[in-house]
């Protein structure tokens, strides 16, 4: 039988809890960065691998965790990922040196990629009547927006109050907490077998040419995009990727069956989602570079500035969108959403080096909150065609590419600011307005990255189709253990 209105409603608070957590880590770093490299004695290049750490192993192994939880089970690939996310957590906090961080740091990203692939694999298969399912992902889209904003300032505070280690002391209770709950709350779920898709050598394709990809651009920025470590890298990991795709049409239990790409709203939401979230990511990473080094403001007073956008993001995540997208369809209102992107970005090209936060910045702040339009509404789009069987993977595949998105477009961007800011100074600008006229570069490429995003939504997305009997969710029996 089905799982009651009130354990689903409690097997999406343990998800989204999960998913905080994992936001939370994700931007609560960036804010005490400055205090790690004074107490461990960090190298401005060794400091980026506290972040880096994370992103290759979290981004690399989204797609084989999700495609494993289709096979041994979502649940317990969920609490198998949380249990090694809250570990490497207590290493991270713990640790005393540049090496013991890094390690624990890429742990985390190993523990998160296990517990993320499979989220969204669970939400559907739980709720699978449109309206309920719409409704789920916007309290999911809503704990992003809030573990965003909880993270940049509550890294502030705890930095400043306690010390830096508290960044990851935090998710312990969180962990704990939610492995708990996750045994109690979440149905059971056996899973296919590994006969039914144990495709070894297409996981270790996949698998090598992510993390060399996610590699190669995150230190792109450092070796120049055109250099010959970049360009070599990128072309043996796009070998390796073109190798998985040929294993994949030809293995008799493929990791990813190619199929899943055939569907237009699955291949277009992709598409979508990695413009329009490397826009996005830029934004934020971007927005707070401009506030502290042009501004001068201070990492809580940044994470202070930004909290009224994702306030908006997740007030409209949580209360307007699945409303819209019953109303009107999720393409509809994922292109309102991109429209008030573009205009965000757009007001950021033109934002002086002497901005006033009332007259320049909130206005953009409110802007962003055609995120919580955008967000749930891919996310809808993406997942409209999963089934039961292969939830995770189209879960895990849904986050792998949200992932390379964001890391592209915070590299690429980065590197086009900080080009164009030392050709400024190279003309004799101030410091302030070098470092403005780079971020009106990239928030240029940024506005055009949602155009693109914009276009696709429009010549090739679709309404999903709801169907006349949807199937009864795989994980249909509750269990405490």
């Amino acid at each position: 039988m089905n799982l009651s209105v009130r354990s689903r409603g409690t097997a999406l608070g343990v998800l989204s809890a999960a998913a905080l957590m994992t936001i939370l880590d994700g931007s609560i770093v960036t804010v005490a960065m400055p205090s790690i490299q004074r107490d461990l004695g960090f190298s401005a290049a060794g400091l980026s691998w506290t972040v880096n750490a994370y992103l290759i192993a979290f981004g690399g192994l989204l797609l084989l965790a999700g495609r494993l939880g289709d096979l041994i089970g979502r649940k317990a690939m969920f609490l198998a990922g949380n249990a090694v996310f809250t570990g490497a957590s207590v290493l991270a906090g713990a640790a005393g040196t540049p090496g013991l961080l890094i390690a624990a740091r890429f742990l985390q990203g190993v523990g998160s990629a296990m517990a993320s692939a499979v989220v969204l694999g669970i939400l559907v298969t739980l709720f699978t009547e449109p309206g309920e399912r719409a409704r789920a992902i916007g309290v999911f889209s809503f704990t992003g927006a809030a573990g965003a904003s909880l993270g940049q300032v509550l890294g502030g505070v705890l930095t400043d109050a306690l010390s830096w280690h508290w960044i990851f002391l935090i998710n312990v209770p969180i962990g704990l907490a939610t492995i708990a709950l996750a045994l109690y709350a979440l149905p059971r779920d056996t899973g296919t077998g590994l006969r039914g898709g144990a495709d070894v050598a297409g996981a270790l394709l996949a698998t090598s040419g992510l993390m060399l990809g996610i590699y190669t651009v995150v230190k792109a920025e450092d070796a120049g995009w055109l250099s010959g470590r970049t360009l070599g890298l990128g072309a043996v990991s796009l070998a390796l990727l073109a190798g998985f795709f040929v294993r994949q049409a030809k293995a008799a239990t493929p990791l990813m069956p190619l199929r899943l790409l055939r569907s237009r709203n699955a291949s277009g939401s992709y598409l979508a989602q990695m413009l329009s979230l490397s826009a996005m990511f830029s934004f934020q990473i971007i927005v707070a570079l401009y506030m502290q080094k042009v501004l001068g403001y201070d990492a809580l007073e940044t994470g202070l500035a930004m909290l009224p956008a994702a306030v908006a993001i997740g007030a409209i995540s949580l209360f307007v969108s699945a409303r819209l997208s019953r109303r009107f369809g999720e393409r509809a209102v994922l292109l309102a959403g991109l429209v008030l992107l573009m205009g965000a970005m757009g007001r950021l090209t033109r934002i002086p080096q002497d901005a006033g936060y009332a007259a320049d910045l909130l206005p953009v702040m409110v802007l962003v909150s055609g995120g919580g339009l955008v967000l749930p509404a891919l996310t809808g789009l993406g997942m409209s065609g999963a089934r039961p069987d292969d939830a995770g993977l189209v879960s895990g595949l849904f986050n792998t590419v949200q992932q390379i998105g964001m890391a592209l477009g915070v590299a690429v961007l980065s590197t086009l600011a900080a080009s164009r800011t030392e050709h400024l100074r190279a003309d004799g600008r101030s410091e302030a307005a070098a470092l403005t006229g780079g971020y009106h570069l990239a928030f240029s490429v940024s506005a055009g990255l949602l155009v693109a995003a914009f276009a696709v939504g429009l010549l090739v997305l679709r309404n999903p189709k709801p169907a006349p009997d949807a199937p009864a969710p795989v994980e249909s029996v509750p269990t405490s253990a």
